[in-house]
């Protein structure tokens, strides 16, 4: 299995590493997994040797912390591009926060640097204050996240190949929608959870162009049991 592999376009490799149910469902606080669960989980993901790993925003919030965002714009207007902070970290901890929601107490999470995916409508204030953080960020459109500029805008700011995408439903299914999956790593569960309305591994929005819900197909790759029950699933797109 390669560490890194190479891009071939001008955005990373993107690798959707999820723990799904039998049934697809991903919310895990009820199905009551045992320990070998986390450790099984974060052993695989180290396989990829990806340089990222990127999540929503409600899913970064317990991460984020509660700092207070000055409500002062400063004198000067912002320009919207790239903010690195640092261009030399070992490992990137990504979110997509559109409207800058997040309150960042600090840079990193357990020594990953932070970068924000922002919409240029984000206020002046709000990007001040990333900057005193020293939290990085790059702009994905004007008002709403056009996921593949902010990819290849990843690529070329920080040099990232390799990303681990481990999002809820709804992010996941944005990826999809754009056909941005290169690969699909799942370490089933051996739970069935059969909750209605829970979010699922992909969960694609019904008010997206046509062509976007188009199922993706993928092919294989390998299948590995792995101890409790669970099973390791890898498949790449079908191109």
């Amino acid at each position: 299995m390669s560490a890194k592999p190479r891009t071939t376009s001008d955005r990373p490799r993107v690798i959707c590493h999820m723990v799904p149910s039998v049934d697809g469902r991903i919310v895990t606080d009820r199905w009551d997994l045992p320990p070998t669960f986390v450790s099984e989980y974060e052993r695989t993901a180290a396989t990829f040797g990806a340089d990222a790993w990127m999540i929503g925003r409600i899913s970064m919030e317990p991460y984020a912390g509660k700092a207070t965002i000055p409500r002062r714009a400063p004198a000067e207007r912002i320009p919207r591009t790239d903010f690195v902070a640092r261009r030399d970290a070992s490992s990137y901890a990504i979110v997509v926060d559109p409207g800058g929601k997040l309150r960042w107490t600090s840079s990193d999470i357990d020594g990953e640097h932070v970068i924000t995916v922002l919409t240029e409508g984000v206020e002046d204030a709000y990007l001040a204050f990333l900057r005193s953080k020293g939290v990085s960020y790059v702009f994905g459109g004007r008002t709403e996240i056009d996921l593949g500029r902010a990819l290849a805008r990843l690529r070329a700011s920080f040099g990232i190949e390799t990303l681990l995408l481990e999002g809820g439903g709804k992010i996941n299914g944005s990826f999809l929608d754009e056909d941005l999956v290169d690969e699909l790593s799942v370490i089933v569960a051996p739970v069935v959870d059969g909750s209605v309305g829970t979010p699922t591994l992909f969960d694609r929005s019904s008010s997206r162009r046509s062509r976007a819900s188009t199922p993706r197909h993928f092919e294989l790759v390998s299948v590995e049991r792995l101890p409790s029950d669970l099973v390791w699933i890898r498949y790449r797109r079908r191109r």
